[in-house]
């Protein structure tokens, strides 16, 4: 991924997160049924019968076809994070901490995870760009020196997660949601893959739903307050972009889940 200043992305980014969005070549579709497509990427060295990508966190894409709401609404509500703590049961916290520029931040967000599962956290660099045509929205994991890894939770990584909205009319849209995450601990890589094709799905209709209540929500709390369409609303403190790194995998702590392992074997076989 190329970063014109260390962290921060520069067009390429958003060039080469669309093109992904909107490819067929190379990604297997898993679904496709009442407006809902689920695609899984096919990495080009398992086309050449390599097993190099078995253990690899795959990249998987939803998208799902919005009759009933525009694409300026679903973008508000990707973004609204007083919003979200109002539709998300999944979300234990969330918060940005401050400003690289005037499309671009960092935040914080955890989430929980089903027993006997560690809960998960993430800080994430997030950048956007919106225009009359399509609206994105990309994050990947980076280090924050006062936000490191707690006991409590799993520091999971975004490799690489966004959104693509593009207006198919004027209360119409098409949705795309692209990730590639990797929730650490000790799960195995293909538990995470078929489960991340599970979930994804899920995590789109809950937007939509979102989506479909947002205006009549927004009317009733500052619903002039956009800091994401009118920067010079923020108040989030900027924050130099050189005391951020991009957060690997590989350096973070692999957590024992393995009691959780034995006990999905368990209910499996029950």
């Amino acid at each position: 991924m190329s970063r014109s200043s260390g962290v921060i992305p520069d067009e390429s980014v958003f060039s080469d997160f669309k093109r992904q969005c909107l490819s067929t070549d190379r990604w297997h579709n898993k679904y496709n049924k009442n407006g809902m497509e689920v695609w899984v990427e096919v990495p080009a060295s398992s086309q050449q019968g390599s097993r190099n990508n078995v253990c690899k966190v795959h990249k998987i894409k939803c998208k799902i076809t919005i009759t009933d709401v525009s694409a300026a609404t679903m973008y508000d509500v990707l973004h609204d994070n007083k919003y979200r703590k109002t539709w998300d049961p999944a979300m234990l916290e969330s918060f940005e901490i401050a400003r690289l520029g005037p499309n671009t931040d960092v935040g914080y967000y955890s989430w929980l995870c089903p027993k006997p599962l560690k809960n998960r956290d993430v800080i994430t660099l997030r950048t956007w760009k919106a225009s009359e045509d399509e609206y994105l929205i990309v994050n990947y994991s980076v280090k924050h020196p006062k936000h490191p890894p707690r006991k409590d939770l799993v520091r999971a990584v975004s490799l690489l997660t966004g959104y693509l909205v593009k207006p198919t009319g004027p209360n119409s849209c098409s949705f795309t949601y692209l990730s590639q995450a990797d929730p650490r601990g000790s799960l195995p890589k293909w538990a995470v893959n078929a489960g991340s094709q599970i979930l994804a799905p899920k995590v789109m209709r809950s937007v939509y739903k979102a989506g479909q209540n947002y205006a009549v929500w927004k009317a009733q709390n500052s619903p002039e307050y956009k800091p994401w369409l009118y920067p010079s609303q923020s108040v989030l403190p900027m924050m130099d972009p050189a005391e951020l790194a991009i957060q690997r995998g590989d350096s973070l702590e692999n957590v024992d889940e393995s009691a959780a392992q034995e006990v999905q074997d368990n209910e499996d076989s029950s």
